[in-house]
């Protein structure tokens, strides 16, 4: 039983004793303390007391990533039977075809996150109301217990379709993970199911819709051969997006390539890798583009015979049979059907970009070859985040950019020659409950499920929901309330026991998901468990994560839990196979080997290396579509027309042309500076990627808050017309929520545009106003036409000052 006398902290109850260990032991880590002299003094590493005792050692391991857009190679030093230091990849640098993986702050500071005090230490149940954070400590079995009585019963009152395991990418080392839960739910007769993701819904989608497929992209080593980049709301340098993009874009700039940066904001990736900055009003992508697309065609720039022969819907000459009569993209362009070309000068009204900057980015993209038009993921997460995807393709398309070395087809554009890295290879099986839902519109499933369908909700597998969430299992995930749109809509769901009936977290924190928790479960990090994992989308390496150190306190993986969980639900032997953390990932390398890694060691030799990485060398960098475009006839595109589908016949016949229009169109935002609610919220907001976190997580590891504070970033003119000074809290709010934090007053960002990092964590006050700077308290559960993605970047607000 915990002792009488506690300290609360936002882990619930602890001992005051083990509150003070804990705390002496990150304070004696801090100060390079080592642990047989002041660790044991002040008792602190008897808050680690399954801990060996082990000689000073150095173990190169996989990054715990969180999906941050990379992953690096650390090295650990462990001292003790704790880790006292962390580094980066040692191995050769100049080494293009297997360059570093060189971790970034997030990596460097992971210690500050390893020996939080306020990580989550014991199993605990909920004694206030749902999202007051009041919790007790529990027992294992209690814990485990009560979850799983909590899914026999909703099973067998409303089908395994009410269980639900949300969207999360808190972990990705295979044993640690959301994908765990769903194996067990899978063993267990099924759950609800879900399809496309938070980060990539319009990219994902729109993307097949022009080639049909998304491995339309190349091995990186291959953009040191274009001549001329455009990073359109690309910032890889802070985001990652593949660890090492930025390296590559550097070593293609040292090589003469031009680089332009277009973002609302002067990006870290703007700074570092960039000759030219363009400021653009965030939503208005698809106008310029379009506006490049009017010079290349009236000044004859475009690449005529490429477009005849590989793509269709250009003009009225290449129309697909029983749309004949359809507006082409030429038509579109020049305002042949709407009476409106789409010329500089009718874009610079929208964007803001002078009219001059269009064109002379038009004819250096058409002319400067080969050319690289790489799109970034923000644009995308927008109220018609499906049109630029499309325009910035068509862009590449009709100006030969596409299955040439140095170019790039733009869209998702996966890598060749085989689709790139796996993410995630553990085995979740089968699930027998059929429907799948967009995963932005889990709150929809609760409040509503049972007039979900396909026609108005996306949902796959089934024409209709036949029922609506219980019950849900929240593993590695914030997405339930912090990552979601609308926070005060969903906490007021979630919030009420008559919708969901039982929700269970199981994470290292209590995060503001886990503060609606009625069990929390305390997972240990990757560093406690065995793991592994590729790259981040691009990549041709493995990576090791052998367990460092063991799990403190009463912390358990991922995967231990759901095999705890799986033996009291009777599908203990179907879950486990038998196996424990470290002999999945001996079936993973394995698998590693029949596939993309035919040289990988076994996992005995790979972990007694201690190179800690596995890599295929890239000598000559595969090009994605190089055969297709080598010979389209013999290798079609997997589209319809077999070509690049300029004109989309299966969207022209969804008959849906003011959202969903057959070629890609630049449409007004249901939230624009354009619109009524822009005389009571006249501020664009975004909420970009940012280096102090990995969408949520890290938001409570002090020196990422001290070198990256979550503050919101401000023209000085919009500031001025404020009377708003450097530094002073301001208010920011708008019909769904509001939140107070500090200003930073920069040029750096386009005046009529603020910017609030995304990923802080829900803090209210008594009047449930934001005090940490969660940008999810302003944007809206509305989602878009074609991917029912997320549109958490349209967002209007006003700033006043406080």
């Amino acid at each position: 039983m915990p002792d009488k006398k506690t300290h609360m902290t936002i882990a619930g109850a602890v001992s005051r004793r083990d509150f003070l260990k804990w705390n002496a032991l990150l304070a004696a880590l801090s100060a390079g303390a080592p642990a047989s002299g002041g660790l044991r003094r002040t008792g602190a590493a008897d808050m680690l007391a399954s801990v060996s005792r082990l000689e000073d050692r150095v173990v190169r391991v996989g990054c715990p990533s969180h999906n941050c857009g990379g992953k690096c190679l650390l090295k650990v030093h462990v001292r003790d039977g704790m880790i006292v230091r962390i580094d980066g990849d040692d191995r050769p640098t100049d080494d293009v075809a297997d360059p570093q993986l060189r971790p970034c702050v997030r990596g460097r500071a992971y210690r500050r996150r390893q020996y939080h005090p306020d990580r989550l230490k014991y199993p605990m149940k909920r004694t206030g109301k749902r999202g007051e954070g009041r919790f007790v400590r529990i027992s294992w079995d209690e814990a485990l217990d009560t979850t799983a009585a909590a899914m026999k019963r909703i099973r067998d009152t409303w089908g395994n379709s009410a269980l639900f395991v949300p969207y999360g990418t808190g972990s990705y080392s295979n044993t640690n993970g959301s994908h765990v839960a769903r194996r067990l739910m899978n063993c267990f007769g099924g759950c609800l199911g879900i399809y496309n993701s938070y980060s990539w819904a319009c990219i994902n989608i729109a993307t097949p819709y022009v080639y049909g497929t998304l491995q339309v992209g190349s091995q990186r080593q291959d953009w040191l051969n274009s001549k001329y980049i455009i990073m359109w709301g690309w910032n890889p340098s802070e985001m990652r997006d593949g660890t090492n993009s930025d390296y590559f874009i550097s070593l293609a700039r040292e090589r003469g390539a031009r680089v332009i940066c277009i973002d609302p904001r002067m990006s870290m990736s703007a700074v570092n890798l960039a000759d030219e900055w363009v400021p653009i009003r965030p939503g208005t992508d698809t106008a310029m583009m379009s506006a490049m697309a009017w010079v290349m065609i009236t000044e004859d720039l475009v690449d005529r015979a490429f477009i005849d022969r590989y793509c269709v819907g250009f003009d009225d000459s290449q129309m697909p049979r029983g749309a004949e009569d359809a507006e082409s993209y030429r038509d579109y362009i020049l305002g042949t059907r709407d009476g409106i070309p789409k010329t500089p000068d009718w874009a610079e009204r929208i964007t803001t970009v002078p009219r001059r900057t269009i064109i002379r980015i038009a004819r250096e993209y058409a002319l400067t070859k080969p050319a690289m038009l790489y799109q970034g993921y923000g644009m995308q997460r927008r109220a018609y985040g499906e049109q630029v995807v499309r325009a910035g393709a068509v862009l590449a398309a009709i100006t030969g950019n596409v299955g040439v070395s140095g170019g790039w087809a733009s869209g998702l554009a996966t890598q060749a020659p085989d689709g790139g890295p796996f993410w995630t290879v553990f085995p979740s099986g089968s699930n027998p409950v059929k429907a799948r839902i967009p995963v932005f519109l889990w709150t929809e499933a609760v409040l509503r499920g049972k007039e979900m369908t396909a026609a108005n909700a996306g949902i796959r597998g089934t024409d209709r929901l036949d029922n609506t969430i219980k019950l849900i299992y929240a593993v590695a995930s914030n997405a339930l309330v912090n990552q979601h749109s609308n926070v005060n809509r969903t906490a007021k769901i979630l919030a009420d026991e008559d919708l969901v009936e039982f929700i269970a977290v199981q994470d290292n924190f209590l995060t503001p998901t886990g503060r609606f928790a009625d069990i929390l479960l305390p997972a240990c990090t990757q560093f406690e468990t065995y793991g592994i994992e590729d790259g981040w989308k691009y990549g041709d390496e493995v990576l090791l994560m052998p367990q460092v150190v063991d799990a403190p306190f009463e912390t358990r993986s991922d995967y231990a839990i759901c095999a705890d969980l799986a033996r009291r639900l009777g599908v203990g032997e179907a879950f486990t196979e038998g196996r424990d953390e470290r002999e999945w990932v001996s079936w993973i390398v394995d698998r590693y080997r029949e596939t993309r890694f035919p040289d990988i060691p076994d996992l005995d030799s790979f972990e007694q290396s201690n190179r800690g990485v596995h890599s295929n060398r890239v000598e000559k960098p595969a090009i994605g579509l190089q055969s297709f475009r080598e010979d389209p006839d013999k290798n079609p595109l997997p589209t319809p027309s077999g070509k690049i589908e300029i004109f989309s016949k299966r969207l022209h016949d969804m008959n849906r042309p003011a959202e969903i229009p057959a070629v890609p169109k630049y449409i007004q935002e249901w939230e624009s500076p354009f619109g009524e609610e822009a005389e009571r919220f006249p501020l664009q907001a975004i909420g970009h990627h940012y280096m102090q976190r990995v969408h949520s997580t890290h938001d409570n590891v002090d020196w990422l808050n001290e070198a990256f504070p979550q503050r919101l970033f401000m023209n000085p003119r919009d500031a001025a017309t404020r009377n708003i000074r450097q530094g002073e809290r301001v208010r920011v709010y708008n019909d769904r929520g509001a939140m107070t934090l500090p200003v930073r007053i920069t040029p750096r960002i386009l005046p009529g545009v603020v910017d609030i990092p995304q990923g802080g964590w829900w803090t209210p006050d008594e009047n449930g106003t934001d005090t940490r700077g969660c940008v999810n308290v302003l944007t809206t559960e509305r989602w878009t036409p074609l991917a029912y993605g997320n549109p958490q970047h349209t967002i209007m607000v006003q700033v006043e000052k406080i």
